[in-house]
């Protein structure tokens, strides 16, 4: 393997769980290439680490639409990925609880592509971006040590695309479902003289399940490693999204989704609420070795265009104060990440430093217009907003992994962030005044952790660690009470976490992973009030979130395969409060309490995922079990959504040719034909919370992946 592939693969973990010497073993070990060492002397599998880790390899065999991410997360224990039947918002995202409050984009959890970070310095971020089609593996991080990436880290999620090897095989992938739904792509990989590459391109549209939510995305991904020299190589990273004129059904409420849940809400077609996007993004990441020494330089750089028509009346944007109804945002956005690694020994024992620095920035140019001229609504009107918004970070970081003795090993980490917020106002009145302002946040998050083996086989771990979350700039738009400027006492969550947990690796491929969490957080952010189409945000008090994780993969014979994750999450308010959610507009004093104990919202308390495959000589067959309790949808937890079960059948056959394999597969999702809400819009300020799922459904397709002629 090369030094290029090794930091490369590593770097992503931040360092975080710095893959570190791997203590002699009587056995081979298969390792995870997750948890490849930055330096060139040995690797660490993930099953030594102080951390629920689970990476899911993307197969170039997957028999879904290959377009979204989703398809590949739901046999992710403590993770809860939904699609909202809705193009016009990014997949609802949420790990151990963080980040299930989000109605848009995602926040509370990391994202990271090949190393790159597709979060935003004030921790909003989006996964409309990841292409599933280059990507080799999905890794998915919970727990204390997410803490090492900074601000928003309740977890982590990276994509990693794969690097080209001489000898890969093209592909073309196309596949066809219910409501005019397509996926096609092509995917170039191999090497080239010095170059590796891997260059992946898709195309997605569909009519949608429900009325108004047609949509298309247009999506590059471009990987190409380059070996320089001997223990020196370069990445150069390409990605573009483009997906325009989105339609957004909304959200509906309980009464019409027993009406009807195909349909979408009245004012959505009045309004023709509908989003644009367009990215483009670019980094590179220098690695060079020497000795027990390996520096690392990462540079990124990108632009995000969003236009957004929302369904606000005229009637709200009356007020002098008030933002308009149509969203027009410009961001440019980068950032360096300078790390050095150090490989040796401490009392003659395994010994590796890892110490660095990273700094983010984005510059956002925030317009808003009035979404009406006269009487017609839906089209651009007046200028409302006007205003430049910066955010940037400025972090640094240091870790050791020790095995300190032939059973036991210590992994300790801390960070300290700085982020800064500021608005300039272009935009000012006799009745708006000037809203520039700034605030800055910052924190010190340590972690550390414990590995015991007891066997050959099992891990026993414990883990602690502190994390914080500023809040986002969509969150500082809006103060609670009504006035002009930014939310500028809004303060950072804290957040104290545990965990303890045990691996079971058996010789055969068998794995048993179990993991018990808690996290308690101080100032935790939650929906002050949410009238006129904007919502304000308020630090609620102290919250819990503690459950279990359960993992097991078995292998049965040399065919099949049995997989299985489960959680429960207790996710609660542990001191009361009182909110507007509910109160009939205008709300600047919170009147509806909270109490204690109750339930945060869009968490499920229990979720399931069980999955069997067969794949006897060249067919393939699987079938999954996806399953999850019912969740609040609001802070009251005066309204829920039901709980559901879907099951999955999926079929392939693979035929050989002289140029390589022809592949047919199909998939029939919810075959059960179960009405179920997909995903839910917390604390939404018309009680629309419900955006249902999609009822039984087809998907065909074809992939034939073939050798080049030399």
């Amino acid at each position: 393997m090369t030094a290029c592939k090794r930091f490369f693969l590593f770097s992503g973990l931040l360092a975080a769980l710095p893959a570190a010497a791997q203590e002699p073993a009587p056995e081979a070990q298969t390792l995870d290439r997750v948890q490849v060492q930055a330096a060139r002397v040995r690797a660490l599998a993930d099953v030594e680490l102080p951390a629920a880790i689970t990476t899911v390899n993307v197969d170039s065999d997957h028999n879904g639409r290959g377009a979204l991410l989703s398809e590949v997360l739901a046999g992710v224990p403590g993770l809860l990925a939904r699609e909202r039947q809705n193009l016009a918002q990014d997949t609802q995202l949420s790990i151990r609880g963080f980040g299930a409050r989000s109605s848009f984009g995602v926040r509370g959890v990391r994202l990271l592509v090949d190393g790159v970070p597709a979060t935003m310095p004030d921790g909003q971020g989006q996964l409309s971006h990841f292409n599933l089609l280059g990507a080799e593996r999905v890794e998915v991080l919970r727990g204390p040590f997410s803490a090492l990436y900074g601000n928003a880290s309740g977890g982590v999620l990276q994509l990693w695309s794969a690097e080209g090897q001489p000898g890969d095989p093209w592909r073309l992938r196309s596949s066809y479902g219910a409501h005019a739904t397509s996926s096609s792509g092509v995917q170039l990989k191999g090497q080239a003289a010095s170059m590796h590459y891997n260059v992946a391109a898709n195309h997605f549209s569909t009519a949608g399940w429900r009325r108004h939510s047609a949509a298309r995305r247009e999506s590059l991904n471009t990987r190409l490693d380059f070996d320089l020299a001997p223990g020196q190589c370069l990445a150069l990273l390409f990605n573009a999204l483009e997906a325009p004129h989105a339609q957004d059904p909304l959200g509906l409420s309980a009464a019409q989704v027993r009406e009807n849940p195909r349909q979408a809400t009245a004012v959505a077609r009045q309004y023709n609420t509908r989003k644009s996007v367009a990215q483009q993004q670019a980094g590179l990441v220098y690695t060079r070795e020497r000795g027990r020494q390996t520096w690392r330089l990462m540079g990124y750089a990108g632009q995000r265009a969003v236009e957004q028509f929302l369904a606000i009346p005229p009637g709200p944007q009356n007020s002098p104060l008030h933002a308009g109804g149509v969203i027009d945002l410009d961001s440019g956005y980068g950032g360096l990440d300078a790390r050095w690694a150090w490989q040796g020994t401490l009392a003659g024992q395994p010994l590796d430093l890892v110490v660095g620095a990273n700094a983010d920035r984005q510059r956002q140019h925030r317009t808003g217009y009035e979404n009406f001229v006269g009487d017609t609504v839906g089209i651009k009107g007046r200028l409302r907003r006007d205003q430049h918004d910066r955010v940037w970070n400025i972090d640094q970081f240091a870790q050791a992994w020790w095995q300190f003795s032939p059973r036991g090993s210590a992994l300790l980490g801390a960070r300290h962030s700085q982020v800064r917020f500021a608005l300039r106002d272009h935009y000012r009145t006799a009745a708006n005044p000037d809203d520039s302002g700034q605030r800055d946040y910052a924190a010190t998050t340590p972690v550390a952790g414990l590995v015991f083996r007891a066997t050959d086989a099992l891990r026993l771990y414990a883990s602690a660690g502190h994390g914080f979350e500023t809040p986002t700039f969509n969150e500082l738009g809006y103060r609670a009470d009504g006035g002009a400027g930014l939310a500028l006492d809004l303060a950072a969550a804290r957040s104290r976490s545990y965990e303890l947990g045990g691996k079971w690796h058996g010789h055969s491929g068998a794995r048993l992973e179990l993991a018990l969490f808690r996290a308690d957080t101080e100032d935790e952010l939650a929906v002050a009030a949410n009238v006129g189409g904007r919502s304000s945000y308020r630090n609620i008090g102290a919250t819990r979130r503690q459950g279990v994780e359960l993992d097991w993969r078995q292998p049965v014979g040399a065919a099949q395969e049995l997989q299985l994750a489960a959680t429960w999450l207790q996710a609660t308010v542990r001191e009361g409060y009182l909110t507007c959610t509910g109160v009939p507009a205008p709300c600047t004093t919170p009147r509806n309490r909270v109490a204690a104990g109750t339930r945060l919202p869009g968490v499920p308390r229990q979720q399931l995922s069980a999955r069997w495959q067969w794949q006897p000589g060249t067919w393939h067959w699987a079938a999954e079990l996806v399953a999850a309790s019912d969740l609040g949808v609001d802070d009251r937890g005066d309204a829920r959504a039901p709980g559901h079960t879907l099951v999955n059948l999926e079929a392939a056959r693979q035929w050989s040719t002289p140029h390589g394999p022809l592949r047919a597969f199909a998939r029939l999702d919810n075959v059960l034909d179960q009405r179920h809400i997909g995903s839910v819009i917390v604390n939404d300020g018309n009680q629309r919370y419900y955006e249902p799922g999609p009822d039984r459904s087809v998907t065909v397709g074809v992939q034939w992946q073939w050798t080049r002629q030399r």
